[in-house]
Formats: structure tokens, sequence, C-alpha cells
């Protein structure tokens, strides 16, 4: 029962969290050692209430979950975690995050309780309505970077980091929406509701708004931010940020992915190399320069 619980909290997912993590890098605090552990402590507790969120919603999905060909085999859907035991789980996860939540930041607190309304929210009813759906689902990114900025001093952090972040937030929600909508379409089962209300023309044209939003919000980053070097040498990371949205798109319109993004980033060789060295050059230019 211990392993079919781990399975349903979906520790894999917990990589969504290192959003947690830009205010830390990006305002040039990894020097900063309490900063450090604020922002560790902030992931640490994120991802548990995550982990109570995913179990409510397999909870709420269960009977759609059974008719999936892949969430069919989830802890809750097969059996392997009774339904009581992932209750419990989730209400003792609860009753944990929220006190040391506060304890560590008031603010960093309520982020917690936005993001855990919200996605019950979502789980409800918001995730039945068109365009909405996807929307929220780019806001849970967004209120990832706002809680790792409640738990540190933050000074100059750029307002462009929060445009780019919703936007890649959106591509990625849109391409979830993409790879269940051609799963629906091969498969003839119509799992979500709201897929009706999309289709494949109208996702792909989503799609390219969002991306050419996100690139340019980069680029406007990289030379427009008060904490960057003078001489524009930030520039030099927008081509690994361009490799890896094309290599995103790639996987979900030609390879089918796109699912569950989670996946694609801790299984794609060339998608994670580029990410590596992205974040090697960044580094090397925010801190050396």
């Amino acid at each position: 029962m211990i392993r079919a619980l781990i399975k349903a909290m979906r520790p894999k997912q917990w990589v969504k969290n290192v959003f947690i993590f830009a205010g830390l890098v990006f305002d040039h605090q990894l020097s900063n050692l309490p900063a450090i552990l604020n922002t560790v402590s902030a992931f640490i507790l994120f991802s548990l209430l995550a982990s109570s969120v995913y179990l409510i919603n397999d909870l709420s999905d269960v009977e759609a979950d059974r008719a999936h060909p892949k969430k069919k085999d989830r802890p809750i859907a097969s059996g392997a975690l009774s339904v009581s035991a992932a209750w419990v789980a989730s209400i003792v996860i609860i009753l944990l995050v929220f006190p040391l939540a506060y304890l560590l930041s008031p603010s960093f607190a309520l982020v917690c309780v936005l993001y855990f309304l919200l996605n019950l929210g979502y789980s409800n009813w918001l995730k039945h309505i068109v365009l909405l759906d996807v929307l929220i689902l780019a806001s849970f990114y967004v209120i990832r970077v706002v809680a790792g900025v409640t738990v540190i001093e933050v000074e100059r952090f750029s307002p462009w980091l929060y445009q780019s972040t919703i936007f890649l937030a959106l591509f990625l929600g849109i391409g979830k929406r993409r790879a269940e909508l051609v799963l629906a379409e091969n498969t003839g089962n119509n799992h979500r509701k709201v897929l009706d209300g999309y289709t494949l023309p109208f996702l792909d044209q989503l799609i390219t708004i969002v991306l050419t939003i996100t690139i340019i919000s980069y680029s406007l980053y990289t030379f427009s931010a008060p904490n960057l070097p003078d001489n524009f040498v930030m520039m030099l990371t927008i081509p690994f940020v361009i490799y890896g949205i094309f290599r995103y798109l790639y996987l979900v319109q030609v390879k089918g992915h796109g699912e569950a993004p989670d996946e694609i980033v801790l299984s794609d060789k060339p998608f994670i190399l580029n990410f590596l060295i992205w974040g090697v050059v960044l580094l090397v230019i925010i801190y050396s320069f």
C-alpha cells in the first residue's frame, strides 16, 4: 500500500515545482544560504501539497480513469490503493503542509491556499470550460514562481519572467490538450468533455500564438531586465530556449507526445541536454559577468 501511495502522489511530477527556484536563481541569490534553505523548504512543502491535490483529483476522477487506456493503471483506479487510504493520506498531508507553510512565510501559506482552492475549482468545474481550462493550467505554473518569490527577499525580479512563464505554461497546457484530443480521435474514447470544444487546427493556431509571445517575452527579458549584464550577453541563451520550445513542439505534433509534460521533460535526452546547457550558460552569465 505504501508503494501504491507513493506512486499515487506522483513524485515524478514534482519536477514542475522547479519553477519555485526561479526567484532564487534570477534574483542572484544562489549564494544566500538562508534564501536557499527557505526555497528548498518551500519546494518540499509545495510538492507535498501538489501530491495531496493529485490524490483528490484521482479520487474525483476514479470512474473516468478506469475507462482510460493509460490512467486505468493508476493506484486508485486499479484498486492498488483504497479510496479510504487515499482520503486519509491527502487530509494528513494538508494538515501538515499548511501550518508549516505559515511558519515559513504567511505569504507563502496564502499562495498555497490559493493553489489548493484553485485546483479544487479546476477539478470540479473549471476543467470543463473551453479555454478557461488551459488558462487555469497555466496559472498553476505562475503560482509556483510566486510561491518561490514569497519565501525570499526579492530585489529585482523582472516582470518579463512572469510573462514568459505564463505563455510557456499556456504552451504546455495547450500541448497537453492537443495530445489528449489526438488520443481521443485515435481510440474513439473521449475522456474529457472539454475536448468537444477543441479541434486540432484551433489548438495548433493557439500554439503558434503562445510560442511567438513566449520567445518574444524571453528575448525582451535578456536585454531589458535590470539585474543582467549591460553587454547583453544574456541574449546568448535565446537559441537554447528556441531549441527547447521547438523540440517540445516536435514531440507533441510529430511524435504524438504531450499528454504528460513531466514525462517528456524527464525522458527526452535532447531536451534534457539542451536544458542543462541552457542552465549552465545562464548561471555563468548571471553570476560571472
